[in-house]
């Protein structure tokens, strides 16, 4: 900008001031709205940003209260075309003070020092109480003033802090309670910015704890919000003390919402990034060996309730996310310690593989697979598709290299019983596969499971010829059993 144009610009800004002081002394008109939204398109330059001087963001202010006083003042009860005219200046104000926070650290503090996040968050939570049949027009200031949160926060640790200590929690609600979608994505992005370490304890606190619960909450009924969803996966899930807080207080529809989301975390970022302490795997192994029982209810039909039949879903969900945990990602290795989940895991195998054979049930192995449906898809019309595989799989996860947990499996007879279910099943996709990963872990270098086993092959009736038929052999070699592939030749 030249010498010039600066000079232009701070003539214009005194003149902004002066107008806008103007407004508090005459009745409101279209005119004074131009003169705002004149102001807000002005902000948009960086030049004429940094050359604003204090007095018309004080001009501003005052503005703004007094839009904010005649409202509380008269209400709706002014005509329709007054009122409007009100909200739309409100919302025009918010725009300048968004406009004005964009790139400045200056400004930013500048209209926090003012008391402008103050007299915003008072008109924000003002303006959910207004009864009007058309919602769009408070809808507009609505979505303003929390686009100018959101501007103050970014890069700014005093304004996120303000801004949360005079929102927290109660705005914070409201707002994401809010039937319009706009104002649902920016004030989770508020959230989402404003979120660190401590302010994640607050949430945990109980009498806080509504709060992450409604994040939850939209998690689940609006998919497509980006900012829950990364304020769930980006902070929610790295607080032990908020998991369990919030999952104590969840229906089993939200716990699955949860588990989903901590799944998917898992799988997209690994045991180096994902950032799940270690309280959160206990957790979830003891909720799973508390509720895994209520999956038995799928196959006597006694799952009539809905909410029983989230109860089950919820185990289903809690075994997918152990299976991930224990898939050699390191952090988490230390459930194979965790007391009594194996055999908690493998007294279900066993009661599930029981019923499945005593009679036609859910549980039952099939071979259908005209309607086989891959392996978590959500078209599959059965809900324990590939439960049983999963048992399988956290028993061979928990085996891995853990010679007491070999040994354990051993003396709970679920050796035979793994055997027993190398067959392929369509009910089970990959459970041949699991069951052969899970046989090999508990036979590396455990004679006693390779004498086991070498004694199944030779008196039957429960052997491994479903491995053959897999296409392995159990071989010896040097006074170990070692699976080996056969040769398509011999």
């Amino acid at each position: 900008m030249t010498q010039g144009n600066m000079a232009a610009s701070t003539a214009n800004g005194l003149s902004i001031s002066a107008n806008l002081a103007g407004i508090l002394n005459e009745k409101l008109c279209p005119e004074h709205l131009q003169l705002l939204k004149t102001f807000t398109n002005s902000l948009r330059e960086a030049e004429y940003r940094d050359a604003v001087e204090e007095d018309a963001f004080s001009s501003l202010l005052k503005v703004l209260s007094r839009l904010f006083e005649d409202l509380q003042k008269d209400g709706s009860s002014e005509d329709l075309q007054t009122f409007t005219l009100q909200l739309q200046m409100i919302a025009e104000c918010f725009r300048s003070q968004r406009n004005s926070c964009v790139q400045s650290t200056r400004n930013q503090r500048l209209l926090r020092e003012l008391g402008f996040v103050d007299v915003t968050l008072k008109l924000l939570s003002y303006l959910q109480t207004i009864d009007l049949e058309s919602k769009d027009v408070t809808y507009e200031p609505l979505r303003c003033g929390i686009q100018f949160l959101g501007n103050l926060a970014v890069g700014n640790q005093t304004g996120k802090d303000e801004i949360w200590q005079l929102s927290f929690p109660e705005v914070f609600l409201q707002l994401l309670g809010v039937d319009d979608d706009k104002v649902l994505n920016y004030a989770s992005m508020v959230l989402h910015t404003c979120l660190d370490e401590p302010k994640v304890e607050d949430l945990s606190k109980p009498q806080n704890i509504q709060l992450a619960l409604k994040v939850m909450e939209l998690c689940r009924t609006q998919p497509d919000l980006d900012w829950t969803v990364l304020i769930a996966t980006q902070h929610f899930l790295k607080s032990s003390a908020l998991v369990e807080n919030m999952y104590s207080g969840m229906s089993h529809h939200e716990r699955v919402t949860l588990l989903e989301l901590l799944y998917a975390q898992l799988r997209e970022e690994g045991s180096e990034g994902c950032g799940v302490p270690p309280g959160v795997a206990r957790f979830l192994a003891s909720s799973f060996q508390k509720g895994c029982g209520s999956v038995l209810t799928l196959a006597t039909g006694s799952a009539s309730s809905d909410d029983v039949l989230q109860e089950a879903l919820t185990v289903i969900s809690l075994l997918d996310v152990l299976c991930e945990m224990t898939s050699d990602l390191k952090q988490f290795m230390f459930l194979q310690d965790h007391p009594d989940l194996l055999a908690c895991t493998v007294e279900l195998l066993a009661q599930v593989h029981a019923i499945g054979k005593a009679s036609k049930n859910i549980f039952s192995a099939a071979q259908n697979f005209s309607s086989f449906a891959r392996d978590g898809d959500a078209s599959s019309q059965s809900p324990v598709v590939g439960f049983k595989a999963h048992l399988v799989r956290l028993v061979g996860n928990l085996s891995h290299g853990h010679s007491s947990n070999q040994d354990k499996v051993r003396e709970l007879e679920g050796i035979p019983l793994i055997l027993d279910n190398c067959n392929i099943d369509s009910s089970n996709p990959f459970i041949s596969q699991w069951a052969i990963f899970a046989i090999r872990n508990l036979l590396e270098n455990n004679l006693q499971n390779q004498e086991l086993v070498a004694g199944l092959e030779r008196h039957g009736p429960e052997d491994y010829s479903a491995l053959r038929e897999l296409g392995f052999l159990v071989e010896e070699r040097d006074g170990s059993l070692l699976l080996k592939p056969v040769r398509k030749d011999s």
